[in-house]
């Protein structure tokens, strides 16, 4: 599997262990070789094996300068596609990782693509987004001839404010030894709740409301949709520099994602 990092953040070169700093040839450097007087760097020439077993072609911060380059570029929407069809049927997978923000990337990435997945965050405004994303598939369609459809959504780190504003705990729920509170528990009766209790029950009924409504408006656009919940697991797997699947398969995020790789692996039969 390849990974190709097409974000200047370079999150994904970070998250298989790469420090973007140390790479001296990246994605900057494969773009900009459609740019008259700049080198020529092939994908072949920049790709790096990581201790996950997952190739990864790396970006860092200098690529946000080749963008404007490729506004003078006839076609510059087929610059990445190009670029991978010298390794394209060395890999059984390749998987383009994208800006957040509209752009020439964005577009590329699209371009080169047979299929494409979505991510959205659980947070309020992440629906925004998907109007100017479907306008971008239209736009490509008209200008390309290029059919853009987008295949799956995945919601990231869904609930992850409902688990900051969690349901109180239940009468008579204390550490397993402790056997007099739980005796307590049993029969002294539960104290009313104090206001404060009763403000976060209602934050917690309204954060179960708008997820509610997120998820079925994103399962009206989305011919699949997976929703991954808030898992602590994940932050530790970027600190490693590894895949989840490496570092805790089997968290709550981590059997989701399997989920998700299972019908990704799908699309390749």
């Amino acid at each position: 599997m390849l990974v190709v990092d097409c974000d200047p953040q370079a999150n994904a070169t970070a998250g298989l262990g790469i420090n973007p700093e140390s790479v001296q040839k990246n994605m900057y450097d494969v773009f900009m070789s459609r740019v008259d007087g700049f080198p020529q760097v092939t994908m072949t020439g920049i790709i790096r094996q990581t201790a996950s077993g997952v190739d990864c072609a790396p970006s860092n911060l200098d690529l946000v300068g080749a963008e404007p380059y490729l506004y003078g570029i006839a076609s510059r929407a087929e610059v990445l596609r190009d670029a991978l069809l010298p390794v394209k049927d060395k890999y059984d997978l390749i998987l383009i990782d994208t800006p957040p923000s509209m752009g020439q990337f964005v577009i590329n990435g699209l371009f080169a693509a047979d299929r494409i997945i979505v991510t959205l965050d659980s947070g309020s405004f992440a629906l925004n987004g998907i109007g100017p994303l479907f306008t971008i598939f239209s736009d490509m369609k008209q200008d390309l001839g290029k059919d853009v459809r987008a295949d799956m959504a995945i919601l990231s780190r869904w609930g992850e404010a409902d688990d900051k504003t969690g349901p109180l705990p239940a009468a008579g729920t204390q550490e397993k030894g402790d056997f007099i509170s739980r005796l307590l528990a049993v029969f002294s009766p539960r104290p009313a709740p104090t206001e404060e209790e009763i403000a976060k029950g209602k934050e917690h009924e309204q954060e179960r409301e708008r997820l509610a409504e997120m998820l079925g408006a994103t399962e009206k656009k989305f011919p699949l949709v997976y929703a991954v919940p808030y898992s602590p697991e994940i932050y530790e797997a970027q600190q490693k520099g590894m895949p989840i699947s490496h570092v805790s398969p089997d968290c709550t995020a981590g059997k989701e994602y399997k989920k998700i790789a299972d019908e990704v692996m799908k699309w390749t039969a």
